[in-house]
């Protein structure tokens, strides 16, 4: 039934008295998310299950506010939970290069850190004041002084048997040597050589035996410098455990409920007891501080707190911007020391997964897969359960300098990755970590149902707008226009839109030109105006457009009646501004077996969906008008003046209407423009970009002057789809512009042409005069033209066959004449002979045939513009429908 829709149904307009308040400040603040009950759903259940695995990818366009939404409720769940451990890295004195991680409460790194560094100042003071008081002078020259006598003894000792063998011990700088004497006097070498041998062999045997006797006391006085060395370090060790066991007793007793952290206090004592030089040497009470390299020795007395929290604030929440590798995992850092890179545990800085261990990491999943390696190290902490930082020029092999391998990290958190659902679905399919990391999906929808419970939060979300970015408040007609224009990015008279980001920036440009008025709120005017300037400013390709058709320059007639020819409509897009444009579509027929060619597809401008739409339309030929007649037909479909491509199928019922109206003869009307597709049945189906179609072609028959006759024709499941400008509904409701809705395509001819289609009878025959009727007797007047062009074909081929002068072709004197070739139905008369469908047809020449070359022989194009490479030879009215032309072969 063709229904003419009245202006109610073409815009859901909202009563600002229905609505809960006459100024938004009324509105309380918001509590949760509004209309995304299913995603917060499915993050409750993501962030309450604490199995492995379990972690969350949210899905959904831009624009839904995805990442306010994520960020707002996990800050209210994070509140409820408990804050997470502070992490520190020390020194390891087993293995610098391996330093260790300390687990701590909330708040109580810093805290080590500092008794740490106290402790150690108070240490060097208590050391420097012990090693320099009298009583531990005192020690330190009684065992000196020992030393001194021992040595002394021994060496008195030594000299009275050398002397006694006759020798005088000399003690010099590099050592103890013996000279000969004689009467009290040392002998010269000039004076030894002189003496007898036998003498000169007595002095080297007694020489002999007292080196052997020096030789023992020098290994006694080592023995005693040895002792006298362990005595004196003893001594430091105890002076040293005793200056600072106050200050680590005391540390010690304050951290004794963490048994690792004592343990690394003891540690740190006995360190520091066995680098005592560092501390005699070099203290932070030196005027003129340590030097450069005893600083950098120094350090493994710090505490690199590497992440606190504040144990007020419940579990971390972390969003990375920039996940890269170093970012999300952690880096070490190194310095230039004397022209060569160093690094030690200080140098660690922590990634994303350090901060928000214990709570929940948020990361954009498109810049995670676009860094190198971020993925992979995201995806390995969490399948090992452990931060592991690692240098990448270590994993590659580029080492230029010695680096660290810290202690892992264990991590407990969720990570959430927020993405469109594209890439969500890339990451299942190719992926085959990702299903068992992230088991959540939270998807985001783009509407909500417009009820009046709904209609109030969408109010209150934008008061709540209002009062963040200290925007106007709006007033009733400013509120029902919000509430209009979020139906309008719905595309829905049942739904409101929550693209967010749009609403917000209609309500910050409406504040602009409130303000420009000097109003004090926002009204309904103001709303308007500003979703008028958006198009304005985003429209000026739209506008030429229109001045071109409006010139004549685009070709699109608003009035007036042509065969073959129909108005459809397409939707255009230009950033995130789209408008409608009406085209003209035109069709041709004439005999031929190729079917319904798509211009578009064979000039490669025609979409995949595009191209099926069209070959639906011989769908619905062949189940109207080809059940029990063959087909003989070539006909053309074209977007007049189309440059780019053409996709989409919601210009079929066009199509098919300019198709029949080039069969029956019957025009159709130009001051109403058609969007919708069908199926093989004639019905109507519903399509999209509906309202920017509509106000298009209304912007053209304005610019050419409106009849009160123009109108648009769409399906009859597209009018809650409608949510048209103001100024069409003004149109609509003053008869200047009309919306039908219709079901079938019978009721879109009956409206294009004035005849009804009509409906066949048990045999298939549609009634005389009805649009049916026309079109099944111009396809019988095409199949009849194809038989009759068959046996011409046949009579010539007989004629040339009894042409004298070649060979084998006369007839012989007495010879019965000979008999024509037979076709059946399906050309079974021999290879390379075709039958029509009564059998009469022989075999084709190597011509063009049809008026419009349509039917082709071999080895030839056909058609006046060539369309395609010739087909095999088969039945007039076999395959009707199918193309076979060059676009079919490439697969569309």
């Amino acid at each position: 039934m063709i229904e003419r829709l009245t202006p109610a149904q073409v815009r859901a307009v909202q009563d600002p008295a229905e609505l809960p308040c006459r100024l938004s400040d009324e509105m309380p603040p918001l509590e949760g998310i509004i209309g995304q009950d299913r995603a917060m759903r499915a993050l409750s259940f993501g962030l309450g299950i604490q199995q492995a695995g379990y972690h969350i990818y949210v899905s959904g366009l831009p624009g839904t506010g995805k990442t306010t939404a994520v960020l707002s409720y996990l800050a209210e769940v994070a509140r409820t939970r408990p804050p997470a451990s502070d992490w520190c890295y020390v020194h390891n004195p087993k293995d610098s290069y391996r330093p260790l991680a300390l687990e701590l409460p909330a708040g109580r790194g810093p805290e080590l850190a500092r008794d740490v560094e106290n402790m150690v100042r108070g240490a060097a003071r208590e050391i420097r004041a012990a090693f320099e008081s009298d009583e531990y002078t005192a020690r330190r020259e009684q065992i000196t002084s020992a030393l001194q006598r021992g040595r002394a003894e021994l060496l008195r000792q030594l000299e009275t048997r050398a002397n006694q063998a006759g020798f005088l011990l000399q003690v010099t700088p590099v050592g103890l040597f013996l000279v000969p004497m004689r009467n009290g006097r040392p002998l010269t070498d000039e004076e030894i050589q002189a003496l007898p041998p036998a003498e000169r062999s007595e002095l080297d045997l007694r020489r002999a035996a007292l080196q052997a006797e020096m030789r023992a006391a020098l290994k006694q006085t080592r023995a005693l410098e040895r002792e006298a060395r362990e005595r004196l370090e003893q001594l430091d060790r105890e002076v040293v455990q005793f200056a600072i066991s106050g200050v680590v007793e005391d540390l010690t007793e304050k951290w004794a409920e963490y048994p690792h952290v004592v343990a690394y206090l003891e540690s740190l004592r006995d360190d520091m007891t066995s680098n005592l030089h560092l501390f005699l040497e070099a203290t932070d009470d030196d005027s003129d501080g340590p030097r450069a390299a005893r600083q950098l020795a120094l350090r493994k007395y710090q505490v690199n707190v590497l992440v606190h929290h504040d144990p007020n604030n419940g579990a971390p929440v972390v969003i990375e911007q920039n996940p890269t590798y170093n970012n999300l995992i952690g880096r070490i850092e190194r310095e230039m020391h004397q022209g060569a890179l160093i690094t030690d545990f200080t140098n660690i800085k922590p990634g994303a997964l350090h901060l928000a261990n214990g709570g929940f990491l948020v990361l954009p999943a498109e810049e995670v897969l676009r860094n190198p390696f971020a993925w992979d190290g995201l995806k390995r902490a969490l399948r090992n359960g452990h931060i592991d930082i690692e240098d990448l020029s270590d994993r590659w092999g580029f080492v230029t300098a010695k680096s660290l391998r810290p202690q892992p990290i264990p991590i407990n958190l969720k990570v959430v990755l927020i993405g469109s659902l594209w890439l969500y679905q890339l990451l299942t399919v190719y992926d085959e970590d990702f299903p068992e990391l992230f088991k959540v999906q939270a998807d985001f929808d783009t509407v909500m149902d417009r009820n009046y419970d709904n209609v109030c939060k969408y109010l209150t979300f934008i008061a709540d707008i209002c009062r963040k970015y200290k925007l106007l408040p709006l007033d009733a007609t400013g509120l029902a226009k919000m509430v209009e224009v979020g139906s309008r990015l719905a595309d829905d008279q049942t739904k409101l839109s929550t693209k967010f980001g749009a609403v917000v920036s209609v309500l910050q440009e409406a504040d602009y030109w409130a303000r420009q008025a000097g109003a004090s709120a926002i009204s309904g005017e103001h709303v308007r105006q500003a979703v008028e300037e958006r198009v304005y400013r985003s429209s000026l390709i739209y506008d030429r457009i229109k001045e071109a058709i409006a010139r004549g320059i685009l070709q699109v007639d608003v009035t007036g009646k042509r065969t073959g020819q129909v108005n459809g409509l397409a939707v255009s897009a230009m950033g995130e501004f789209s408008f409608g444009r009406p085209t003209r579509i035109t069709a041709t027929v004439g005999v031929g077996r190729e079917g319904v060619i798509d211009i578009e597809r064979e000039a490669r401008l025609g979409g995949r969906i595009h191209t099926k739409g069209v070959l639906i339309l011989g769908g619905y030929l062949t189940h109207r008008f080809g059940r029990n007649l063959p087909m003989a037909l070539s006909a053309r479909l074209v977007f007049e003046q189309s440059y780019s491509e053409v996709d989409g199928d919601s210009a079929s019922a066009a199509e098919l209407a300019a198709l029949l109206s080039a069969l029956s003869g019957l025009p159709l009307r130009q001051d109403l423009a058609v969007t919708g597709s069908i199926n093989q049945y004639g019905e109507m189906q519903a399509v999209g970009g509906l309202n920017q179609k509509i106000e298009g072609f209304f912007d053209v028959c304005r610019a050419k002057g409106l009849t009160g006759q123009q109108g648009v024709i769409i399906p009859r499941s597209n009018v809650v789809h409608l949510n048209l400008r103001e100024d069409v509904v003004e149109a609509i409701a003053s008869g200047q512009f009309h919306i039908y809705a219709i079901d079938h395509s019978d009721e879109l001819l009956e409206l294009l042409t004035g005849v009804p289609v009509g409906e066949p009878d048990e045999h298939g025959n549609f009634p005389p005069g009805t649009v049916g009727g026309r079109v099944q007797a111009r396809l019988r007047e095409l199949v009849a033209r194809l038989q009759d062009l068959g046996r011409e074909q046949d009579r010539a081929a007989k004629d040339k066959a009894g042409q004298p002068g070649q060979e084998g072709d006369a007839k012989k004197p007495g010879e019965p004449p000979r008999r024509p070739p037979e076709g059946g139905p399906e050309g079974e008369n021999g290879p390379e002979r075709d039958g029509g469908p009564e059998g009469e047809g022989g075999r084709e020449p190597e011509q063009d045939g049809g008026p419009e070359g349509e039917g082709r022989g071999p080895g030839r194009g056909g058609g006046p513009e060539g369309e395609g490479p010739s087909k095999p030879e088969r039945d007039a009215g076999g395959d009707w429908g199918r193309d076979t032309t060059r676009g079919t072969e490439r697969g569309g």
